[in-house]
């Protein structure tokens, strides 16, 4: 039966159409190796013959690319298994109308697209799938980097009004004013003792006019 389900498959996966009826989460995972993953996939109308078929797509939708049945779950059967699959490691669960693939120990090898289906009369129903990556190291999420922002120096020019203590003016204009002061100073002084010598000389010659006559008249 087996080989007759993969062949329908097969024949008509051209006529693969997306639905509503099989709701499949998550849509895409990534997951780390060794890893267990669980795959969903819900039946929103009870499929006509109880039984939900896994299947998985290792490469990118291509015209070479084919699709290998994994499990299927049956009522009385439980868990039925394709060729060449690694039962130790996968298993289909049911609750309700949800149906689980449980996939163990993962490794990069289990990466692609897993799809869920129910065979009907005559068409084939398929959930839109979930792309699963399995992959050594966990991608980690980059963190915003801080900007990092030069201060800006600032020169500030010496602020001459609010300046404690004696401005340039007044150092420039005080000795000016000390030098001017001493100048006159000295001016008034040189002008007195010019007055003073002046008198002396005109009484010492009104003394020589006098003198001569008096020592005549005698």
């Amino acid at each position: 039966m087996q080989p007759r389900l993969w062949l329908l498959v097969a024949a008509l996966l051209a006529a693969l159409r997306d639905s509503s009826a099989l709701v499949q989460t998550p849509a895409s995972l990534t997951a780390q190796t060794n890893r267990t993953v669980m795959l969903s996939c819900e039946a929103k109308t009870p499929p006509t013959n109880s039984r939900i078929y896994w299947l998985r797509q290792r490469l990118a939708p291509s015209a070479n690319s084919h699709y290998e049945f994994l499990a299927f779950w049956d009522l009385t059967k439980g868990t039925v298994y394709g060729k060449e699959v690694e039962q130790e490691r996968l298993t289909v669960l049911r609750d309700s109308s949800r149906y689980t693939l449980s996939l163990q120990s993962v490794k990069p090898s289990d990466s692609g697209v897993y799809f869920c289906m129910t065979v009907g009369n005559p068409d084939l129903t398929f959930g839109k799938g979930t792309q699963l990556s399995v992959v050594d190291v966990l991608p980690t999420t980059p963190q915003p980097t801080k900007k990092t922002t030069l201060k800006k120096k600032v020169l500030r020019c010496p602020n001459l009004v609010t300046r404690k203590g004696p401005s340039c003016a007044l150092l420039i204009v005080g000795p000016l004013v000390a030098v001017v002061l001493v100048l006159l100073v000295s001016l008034g002084v040189a002008i007195h003792l010019h007055c003073l010598q002046r008198r002396a000389r005109l009484r010492l010659l009104k003394h020589l006019r006098l003198y001569p006559l008096e020592k005549f008249s005698r």
